[in-house]
């Protein structure tokens, strides 16, 4: 697992709510906060509930298999 900084809680809602917005990319959440993919799932991991987790995760899987550049 990647190694995940200390972010505070402002970043951290940040993160989850480009996450979790389908109109927006890991390279932008990269661009704004320095988070690869991986360190944003870590977050994710983290910060949701286990169910929430896993329907946010296969959100971004099926949408990712539809279009071509999607997360």
């Amino acid at each position: 697992m990647p190694k995940l900084p200390d972010l505070d809680d402002a970043t951290r809602s940040q993160v989850i709510e480009l996450a979790l917005s389908d109109h927006v990319s890991f390279d932008t959440i990269r661009l704004e906060t320095g988070l690869t993919p991986d360190q944003v799932k870590a977050v994710m991991r983290k910060s949701l509930k286990a169910g929430s987790y896993r329907a946010w995760r296969k959100r971004v899987h099926d949408f990712g298999t539809r279009r071509e550049h999607y997360k």
